[in-house]
């Protein structure tokens, strides 16, 4: 009673956090592009096993990487999660070290059918923009340097409702619909070298403001008891249909003090409705292993951004992809004399190439993870770590060298289970 108290209190104060914690993220010059750094739908279970999840489902935790999956969740459950960033950049000449912490998800899943469907909602953010570009210019004519600057902030956050449900003991499908929303603000500063005697400098300010609904869905095919043991074998396949989101953007010409950046006057100049094109994604999954012992999974998506548009700046644009493998242990789930045991340990990897061009080259990353459950009743805590590269400084200009840190907590309960005896 008293872990089931203290979680749910957890729960509650995550929950009241939310609004202020989505959207702090790390600075990343790739954000620039496109919607911003997408998030991995993959909760703190997934995170430490290299993302991976289109295949792999669990009794213990809520599958959000593919609504089919949601069929094991045979009790009701709540997880919420943390994540904590660092990220140093270079471009070859200088680097600088930023860090941040962020909400990354809320989410429920409740069984209408236990074993045979299950519905679940969610908050979380889709994607992030924080950066700030500079770049140096010389006034022909003139001594003077104007210093070109690009500023970006914001991001879409996404409300989401998924079902699963069994069609037989072989086949699960799923269905997820998604409320996008949030503002995506950029700013373009141009500031003459400190040694002019100009009080102020000129900035276009935009905010594009998103929202609408996505759809997408997922199948699992299941073959157990594979060489009449407990052995499962696992295929998943995902789909995100195109969006084409409705926006409304604001653009606005300020003139702002050099001396504290407050804006002296402002002029409206545009103020628009507009589309973003979302474009498809599809994955497939693979999993083998005996539930409860061991998993070893492999996840490939794609992400067809060769339709994409959207917003102002234009982004050359063409089909990335993502490639994941994990695997997890419990060496001895029911052990009551050792609770190293009973704990759940994984690692894996990630390989990711991004659906745009930087300097004419796509940006890669290549990522390494670990994570560890610690079981709490029908509770867990979820503990993932992710290091990884990003881009590279002779064919992007600029690289990135992160560690990010994941913290979940997952709480099951029997609330709708009839008791016999009370």
């Amino acid at each position: 009673m008293q872990i089931k108290k203290r979680v749910s209190l957890t729960f509650l104060l995550v929950a009241l956090g939310a609004s202020v914690l989505f959207g702090q993220v790390a600075k990343s010059n790739f954000s620039a592009f496109g919607f911003g750094d997408i998030y991995n739908r993959g909760l703190s279970q997934n995170q430490g096993m290299g993302g991976v999840g289109i295949s792999n489902g669990s009794s213990w935790y809520i599958n959000n990487l593919n609504p089919a999956l949601l069929v094991n969740n045979y009790v009701v459950s709540f997880q919420a999660g943390m994540q904590l960033e660092n990220r140093t950049v270079n471009d070859g000449f200088t680097s600088l070290k930023n860090g941040s912490g962020n909400l990354n998800y809320l989410v429920g899943a409740f069984p209408v059918k236990p074993g045979k469907w299950t519905t679940s909602v969610g908050l979380m953010p889709y994607s992030s923009v924080n950066y700030r570009l500079i770049a140096p210019t010389d006034v022909i004519g003139s001594n003077s340097t104007v210093l070109q600057e690009e500023i970006g902030s914001g991001g879409v956050n996404q409300f989401y409702w998924s079902n699963g449900v069994r069609i037989n003991k072989y086949v699960a499908i799923g269905s997820r619909i998604n409320y996008l929303f949030g503002s995506i603000i950029k700013e373009s500063n141009e500031v003459l070298s400190i040694n002019s005697v100009v009080p102020f400098f000129t900035s276009l300010y935009e905010r594009s403001y998103v929202k609408d609904l996505t759809f997408g869905g997922g199948v699992t095919l299941l073959k157990d008891s594979l060489f009449k043991k407990d052995y499962k074998l696992s295929i998943g396949f995902v789909y995100d249909f195109r969006s084409d989101l409705t926006t409304q953007t604001t653009q606005r010409l300020d003139r702002k003090s050099r001396v504290n950046k407050s804006i002296i006057d402002s002029t409206t100049v545009a103020n628009f409705s507009g589309a973003a094109v979302l474009p498809q994604s599809y994955g497939m999954g693979i999993s083998f292993g005996r539930p409860t012992r061991w998993m070893a999974a492999a996840d490939l998506m794609v992400l067809d951004y060769t339709q994409f548009s959207g917003f102002s700046r234009a982004t050359q644009s063409t089909t990335g992809y993502r490639a994941g493998l994990g695997f997890e242990i419990t060496p001895d789930p029911t052990g009551i004399g050792n609770y190293l045991k009973r704990m759940t340990y994984r690692t894996g990897g990630s390989y990711e190439v991004y659906p745009y061009l930087v300097n004419g080259n796509q940006v890669k990353d290549l990522g390494i993870t670990f994570g560890v459950s610690m079981p709490l009743g029908l509770s867990t805590l979820d503990f993932g770590l992710k290091f990884g590269k990003r881009g590279s400084i002779s064919t992007n200009t600029i690289e990135e060298d992160y560690y990010k840190l994941y913290f979940g907590m997952t709480f099951n309960d029997r609330w709708f289970i009839k008791r016999k005896f009370d």
